[in-house]
């Protein structure tokens, strides 16, 4: 079962001898949205890698203000995972699942060995590192350039894109957290959204119309 889920998107990208590997050392789980797969503090051992669904990255000071940093979803791996345990550092950011998603987890082992062994994984890790820098560069444009309006809905826009679902089962005080903003200005600028005609708004739900 675990390689026909590998093969529907990971044989275009890996060779057969990897993707046999990892159904060899691979842990597969299902876990359901809303669970916490990493926190900050927390010793990596694996790396994920990512069949279906959606994880948020993001980080927290020391004040315990968060702020989301970029999505994970089918195809993807959590890079930060292959620093902290190539060097045995301590995660900074946390994870969390905003659906049900199916997780191979890869012993933090197999990541050197399979640079060497596997151009397909090298390609994989460095093309990894590359999506996630210019992620992590469009966050901090959007934090220094767009306006707090422009932010929400960009962020809902991603959310979309990441969810395949237009229709956002979330609050005011989610989102709030997310832009480490006030649940009162969200609020506000939704309202607005809405009489833009670029959102409809219900309870603990938002459809966007454009994105």
């Amino acid at each position: 079962m675990l390689k026909e889920k590998l093969n529907e998107y990971y044989r275009f990208v890996f060779e057969k001898e990897l993707i046999d590997e990892i159904v060899e050392v691979g842990n597969y789980k299902k876990i359901p949205g809303d669970e916490i797969l990493m926190d900050i503090g927390d010793e990596f051992k694996f790396i994920p890698l990512m069949l279906t669904g959606a994880i948020k990255i993001s980080r927290e000071n020391d004040q315990g203000d968060e702020i989301a940093l970029y999505f994970l979803e089918r195809g993807d791996t959590c890079t930060i995972s292959f620093v902290s345990g190539l060097h045995n550092t301590k995660s900074i950011v946390r994870g969390i699942t905003e659906k049900t998603s199916e997780i191979v987890f890869i012993p933090i082992a197999k990541l050197e060995e399979w640079m060497v062994k596997y151009k397909s994984w090298r390609d994989f890790v460095i093309e990894s590192y590359n999506i996630r820098l210019n992620e992590m560069l469009e966050a901090i444009d959007t934090l220094a350039f767009l306006k707090m309006d422009e932010r929400i809905f960009k962020y809902l826009s991603d959310k979309v894109k990441i969810m395949r679902d237009p229709i956002l089962h979330t609050t005011h005080q989610d989102i709030a957290i997310d832009l480490n903003t006030s649940r009162v200005v969200v609020s506000r600028l939704l309202k607005q959204l809405e009489k833009d005609g670029k959102i409809n708004l219900f309870r603990n739900k938002i459809e966007v119309l454009e994105y």
